[in-house]
């Protein structure tokens, strides 16, 4: 199994037993039977932690058990329950600066953490990559709607001399903004993409040819 989170997404109150769990009857308002925690859901498989960066300190402490003793503690329960997991965790924060200087987060944690580190270049440094991305979103736009849509070449030098502060989940709503304004259009035009992009490209001389 593949599990994804998004830390940041689950209210601070219910977060523990979202990720562990709980058993029947262990607070008032508890479902029936329990509830199975995400990390038993991916037991035997990989967990994705994202936005770890948004973890409150006082979770971070229970996670720091999981991945020292592979087990969890649903509310509850009376036992841990041992597993076996691969954990993923992804953030968009400096970790180091979030330990050094806010305490927001363990440094014990970090450690044990980052067995393997990659670190994703925003977008504005791998602006080759662009084109495949937009490619990739259009392709299932065109797919959803039974269309066949592209981006001009003006419109493509636009996306390429564009910054993207948002990085790719910008340029996912741009592309998917710039699709349905073109309408019934084949082509998707420069005059489609939003007016504060265009206004800030910079490089006229960028260019895009498709094989």
């Amino acid at each position: 199994p593949f599990i994804a989170i998004n830390c940041g997404a689950i209210p601070k109150e219910l977060i523990h037993s979202e990720l562990f769990g709980y058993v029947d009857g262990a607070f008032t308002g508890s479902k029936k039977g329990g509830k199975k925690g995400l990390f038993a859901e991916a037991n035997g498989g990989t967990i994705f932690l994202d936005e770890i960066g948004e973890m409150p300190l006082d979770l971070q402490v229970n996670l720091l058990r999981v991945l020292q003793e592979r087990e969890i503690n649903p509310i509850g329960a009376s036992k841990p329950i041992p597993i076996d997991v691969r954990i993923i965790a992804a953030t968009n924060k400096n970790l180091r600066d979030e330990i050094a200087y806010n305490g927001s987060f363990r440094s014990d944690l970090y450690y044990r953490l980052n067995v393997f580190q990659i670190e994703l270049l925003p977008l504005r440094q791998r602006q080759a990559d662009i084109p495949e991305l937009v490619f990739h979103v259009l392709k299932k736009l065109n797919h959803k709607n039974n269309t066949n849509k592209r981006f001009s070449q003006q419109a493509m030098n636009i996306l390429l001399q564009y910054h993207w502060p948002g990085n790719i989940r910008e340029l996912n709503n741009v592309v998917e903004r710039s699709y349905y304004l073109s309408g019934f259009q084949a082509n998707i035009e420069a005059d489609y993409i939003h007016a504060y992009i265009r206004e800030q490209s910079e490089y006229p001389s960028a260019s895009y040819v498709k094989e």
